[in-house]
């Protein structure tokens, strides 16, 4: 049942057109996730409690603030009319494909546009494709763009804060969100992931470049680690580094795959777990950021542990 508490104001983003993104039968990136996801949300009367924040299309200067004009390009040239295109062994477009990503991307930027113009204090982005895998010059591990680094540097280059804090807890690590700000110092990136795990990045030694080095956190988790063991290197890595950090604004790689029954990997959390790292999260938000979240979504491939997951995590945001 919901919570009866509800205290900060809480966004979500969805479009029907992001169940237009269809790769094909059998594939663990379905629209059947973000149904899955909204009849929850319904069902325990999360829904009801919450702002719709309607995205738009992202526009290309923003895009390429993290993209090269010349992949943006090649994904508008190879958009198939009919059938499906692959991008790599994963990745694919079908014809609703990239007016999803257009709008995923867009969505997080309307949901910065909602948080700094006060209507909310966090929000909810149920949008596909997902992001985190996407390089400036490359579409892998289901990703087209990188929302969550579009959205960072939107949150810089628009309403000018200066330091910005991703946390990423998806299952794989954000390969595409830490090769766009290794170098700089005003992203602080936080990932915990399964390792050795698809991509095959994020060890502990990879701790960015030049004047970024130091900012980005790769904390590699043993397949089997769960609840406790998170919130425990969430409290010993991620919490001084970003009291230190100060930032201004929190953004979420909101994964549902390390869940214990994700057929993608082999963590161990709970519904429970990831209502606890929303806490620790927003925490960090309160402190510094003025309660600031955006949290988009990611993977998470197990449908009911998805729904309930994602239910969990943002009864946390209402209450935070």
């Amino acid at each position: 049942m919901f919570c009866d508490v509800v205290m900060g104001k809480t966004g979500l983003v969805y479009h029907p057109a992001y169940l237009e993104h269809d790769m094909g039968p059998g594939h663990p990136e379905s629209p059947n996730r973000l149904r899955a996801i909204m009849q929850r949300l319904g069902e325990s009367g999360t829904a009801a409690h919450l702002t719709r924040i309607e995205p738009r299309r992202a526009e290309d200067e923003w895009i390429t603030q993290v993209h090269s004009p010349n992949y943006v390009a090649s994904l508008n040239r190879h958009a198939p009319t009919e059938g499906r295109v692959s991008l790599d062994p994963d990745t694919l477009m079908s014809p609703g494909s990239l007016q999803a990503a257009y709008l995923a991307a867009g969505g997080a930027l309307a949901a910065v546009d909602a948080i700094m113009a006060h209507q909310v204090d966090h929000v909810f982005c149920a949008v596909r494709p997902p992001g985190h895998h996407a390089e400036a010059g490359r579409a892998m591990g289901f990703c087209l763009f990188n929302n969550v680094a579009i959205a960072a540097r939107y949150v810089q280059k628009k309403y000018g804060l200066a330091r910005v804090l991703i946390v990423d807890w998806d299952v794989h690590h954000g390969n595409g969100t830490q090769h766009s700000f290794e170098e700089n110092p005003s992203i602080l990136f936080f990932s915990t992931h399964q390792y050795p795990h698809y991509p095959g990045t994020g060890r502990g030694t990879e701790r960015g470049k030049g004047a970024g080095e130091g900012l980005t956190i790769n904390a590699p988790m043993e397949a089997g680690e769960g609840d406790e063991e998170y919130h425990a290197i969430f409290l010993q890595s991620l919490v001084p580094a970003a009291d230190q950090f100060k930032p201004e604004f929190v953004i979420i790689s909101a994964g549902f795959d390390a869940h214990k029954d994700d057929p993608l990997a082999g963590m161990g959390l709970t519904e429970a777990g990831y209502r606890d790292l929303t806490n620790i999260v927003a925490g960090i938000a309160q402190r510094h950021a003025k309660g600031r979240i955006l949290s988009s979504l990611e993977g998470g491939y197990n449908l009911t542990a998805l729904a309930h997951s994602v239910d969990a995590h943002i009864q946390a945001l209402l209450s935070a």
